[in-house]
């Protein structure tokens, strides 16, 4: 079965080169400057380019009827994140990821490297992309380790 989440975003090429650059890696399809697929280990993050079918409404072909509160990718694109979902990753060594994307200097609102135990440890980190949707990453850490500077 085949399953994604994807993105409607405000600024397609930015938010794929973001992508590509977090990710550390290229779009894995991409459908014109529609739709971007990043696989990733049997997930599928996609971009969907929020203002596409109306600028290039002669070039796509919909039937059936029209749902504001779900097709209309312009307002979309433009509403107010609510940060309801998070976008989680998991990496082996945390504290190289992080510096990783710290030297990226492409993320709005880092936080350092922080830590919650329910009932099991979990450390992590949390920033956010171009349309303010939140991304954490998680992994391995150890708290002596002083590579958050």
């Amino acid at each position: 079965m085949y399953g994604s989440i994807y993105l409607v975003v405000s600024d397609f090429e930015k938010s794929v080169s973001f992508y590509e650059r977090v990710l550390d890696m290229k779009v894995s399809g991409i459908n014109g400057m529609r739709f971007a697929m990043f696989s990733i280990a049997g997930l599928n993050l996609c971009i969907m380019n929020g203002h596409f079918d109306s600028t290039h409404c002669e070039e796509v072909i919909k039937k059936g009827d029209y749902y504001s509160v779900y097709d209309d990718m312009d307002e979309i694109a433009e509403a107010g994140n609510t940060r309801k979902v998070f976008i989680n990753l998991g990496v082996d060594n945390l504290a190289a990821e992080y510096q990783r994307i710290k030297k990226l200097d492409i993320v709005e609102k880092l936080t350092p490297i922080r830590f919650i135990n329910f009932t099991s440890p979990y450390w992590y980190f949390t920033f956010m992309d171009p349309d303010g949707n939140p991304i954490e990453i998680t992994g391995e850490y150890t708290e002596n380790s002083s590579s958050e500077s």
